[in-house]
């Protein structure tokens, strides 16, 4: 069956509108999860782009979204720094070390503006939808102008346009990037006021700092305030986030832990190397986790990025929480972090979500796929996850890490959609219901938001080539960087 553009439904009949009907989406086939994949799926979504309703075996109505091929719940990506995505293809010489890789991020988070930063998080944002993610937590630090002057506090560097030289500059460029490329966003305020433990920030971390947990807290509060007045929970929301136990010191964490509001998402880096774990126990005497938990930061709603050397009691700690634990296979790989327990974290009680992190790879198929893999790399075993677990993952994991409800084919799910070709030269032959261990970004055929059409072969509805957006963006980036002075080319190591 051949694809038709979308269209605006017609006024919905009586008993659509009592169950606040406003559109709806008809799948040639879907995946219904403990169903298998069925064909001719009609979705009904509200405002709020909810699904309220869902019937198999029915045929499309004009007005209808009409998705071809094999429409699953899109993914929720759990871990993104936007400006990472500049870093793509050029952090592997000298051997590709962390530490060249974080070299050239110091680099690209120097030279990043307001202006600059909406442009490029614009693009990432673009090519995630077009991929296949509905939603993103972004972990974000970059607040302050270079030398640590909030924004709207004295000269600005150089962000040009409204907005951008007021106060939250830097989140609102990535409020207003998301709501561009219609990514549900959860930004993720970061926390960062040390080098390292006893380590003062260097030049190239002056603008992540706040000063003080106390400070961070403040302004976490107002931008709070502020997104709220402007934006839709469901379009924008705000959470926070620890950088890591390297980056807060220890009475700095108690502080937050004393007066975080209740009921935020949290989130913070956690044992990504073997470093911070060495480090955090010769200065606190316990692992990052045991650090978190001696503070009474381990919940339901932290979510642990990475995680990847963690001890057996760690993670007993995160399981017994019921903590999220984000994997980012792809990013983890990239950088040779390692390959982290993900089902020993699934054995002992923890929900697992996915991250794009860095963006080497921006493809929610690829990181189910290697999730997987990596299990079956480190234990000499198939068949960890099955594809139920790995969608579950993908959809609902990541949404839980950021407060939200995950996209599903049920009432009360957010009505985000992902179609693939089972036909392609990497899908054909494979039983639909497996397309997790086959398909990759370039199958996804169309992409729903909403119950909206904000995708289709890769070309966002809106924006167009999420490819032209990146070239210019990196290019303008790479502009200012080449621009500082060599004293502002911080090489920070701590």
């Amino acid at each position: 069956m051949s694809g038709r553009d979308a269209r605006t439904a017609p006024a919905p009949g009586p008993d659509a509108a009592r169950r606040g009907v406003v559109r709806a989406v008809w799948c040639e086939h879907a995946w219904l999860d403990a169903d298998g994949v069925v064909d001719a799926v009609r979705v009904e979504v509200d405002a709020d782009g909810t699904v309220v309703g869902v019937a198999p075996g029915v045929a499309a109505q004009d007005g209808d979204v009409v998705l071809p091929g094999v429409a699953f719940p899109a993914a929720a990506n759990a871990h993104s720094h936007a400006f990472h995505r500049a870093l793509r293809g050029r952090t592997h010489d000298r051997g590709g070390t962390f530490w060249t890789w974080r070299e050239t991020m110091y680099r690209a988070a120097g030279a990043l503006t307001p202006a600059l930063y909406e442009d490029l998080a614009t693009a990432a944002y673009a090519e995630m939808v077009a991929t296949g993610w509905t939603s993103v937590a972004e972990f974000h630090y970059v607040h302050h102008q270079p030398d640590g002057t909030p924004y709207g506090q004295g000269p600005d560097d150089g962000g040009e346009g409204p907005g951008c030289d007021g106060p939250h500059a830097m989140e609102l460029a990535l409020a207003r990037a998301a709501v561009r490329a219609g990514i549900r966003l959860t930004l993720l305020d970061t926390c960062y006021l040390a080098g390292g433990f006893g380590t003062p920030l260097e030049d190239g971390q002056l603008r992540f700092s706040d000063g003080t947990a106390a400070q961070w807290l403040d302004r976490l509060a107002s931008l709070r305030a502020t997104i709220s007045v402007l934006y839709p929970a469901h379009q924008v929301s705000v959470g926070a986030a620890i950088h890591s136990v390297r980056a807060v010191p220890e009475d700095q964490l108690a502080v937050i832990a004393r007066h975080l509001p209740s009921g935020m998402p949290l989130h913070i880096h956690l044992s990504e190397q073997p470093a911070e774990n060495e480090d955090c126990l010769r200065a606190t005497g316990t692992t990052p986790a045991g650090l978190l938990g001696r503070y009474g930061l381990v919940s339901e709603r932290l979510s642990a990025v990475h995680a990847t050397h963690v001890s057996d009691a760690d993670v007993a700690i995160l399981g017994n929480a019921g903590a999220v634990v984000v994997l980012c296979p792809t990013t983890e790989a990239d950088l040779a972090d390692g390959i982290g327990p993900a089902g020993g974290f699934r054995g002992a009680g923890a929900v697992l979500a996915l991250g794009t992190d860095q963006h080497a790879v921006v493809d929610p198929w690829l990181e189910m796929r290697a999730l997987e893999h990596g299990e079956r790399l480190r234990t000499g075993r198939r068949g960890h996850f099955d594809p139920a677990g790995l969608h579950g993952i993908a959809a609902v994991g990541g949404a839980t890490a950021q407060g939200r409800p995950g996209a599903g084919f049920r009432p009360g799910c957010a009505a985000d959609f992902m179609a693939v070709d089972p036909h392609s030269a990497r899908t054909a032959g494979s039983a639909w219901e497996q397309l997790a261990y086959t398909a990759t970004a370039q199958d996804v055929t169309a992409v729903v938001v909403g119950g909206a059409l904000l995708a289709r072969d890769g070309v966002h509805a809106t924006l167009g080539r999420p490819a032209d957006l990146l070239v210019a963006a990196i290019a303008r980036l790479d502009e200012a960087a080449d621009s500082l002075s060599p004293k502002e080319h911080h090489e920070c190591r701590s």
